[in-house]
């Protein structure tokens, strides 16, 4: 026999969720999934301190945009592997962390760079509410 009321999950598929709840994150405070307004922000901090490391250096203009881009990149991978944060992210409160725990070692934050370099993978979001560039990586970028 067949039911006449659907159950209240049935009814309204995505009512209560957050972005995070599929991989186990809480929906607000510590661990919590970032919004974009705190991944924007931390972006911005790295690419001032590439743009500023590479005007010190001397490369900064028209033909030291890939020496800009190199910096930002370095820095991204190094920073990750060793604070669980690049330095934007540590200025804004977030952490890099993998999936599925433990350390976030260096190949993540390397594969993460390289597609976040790419700028279209960051655009682009998994069903989990994750950019492309951390759903490739195994990685979750959360709040401290």
């Amino acid at each position: 026999m067949a039911r006449s009321n659907p159950s209240p999950s049935a009814a309204a598929p995505g009512a209560g969720d957050w972005p995070g709840k599929v991989l186990g994150l809480p929906e607000s405070g510590p661990r919590s999934m970032s919004g974009f307004g705190r991944r924007l922000g931390g972006l911005a901090i790295d690419w001032a301190l590439a743009s500023v490391i590479s005007l010190v250096i001397g490369t900064y203009g028209a033909a030291g945009n890939f020496v800009t881009l190199g910096i930002f990149a370095v820095l991204q991978v190094v920073f990750i592997a060793l604070l669980s944060g690049s330095f934007g992210h540590v200025c804004v409160g977030l952490r890099v962390v993998p999936v599925r725990g433990g350390y976030v070692g260096v190949w993540r934050p390397a594969l993460r760079t390289v597609l976040l370099c790419l700028v279209i993978p960051v655009l682009i979001h998994a069903k989990d509410g994750r950019p492309l560039h951390d759903a490739a990586a195994g990685t979750v970028l959360v709040r401290r």
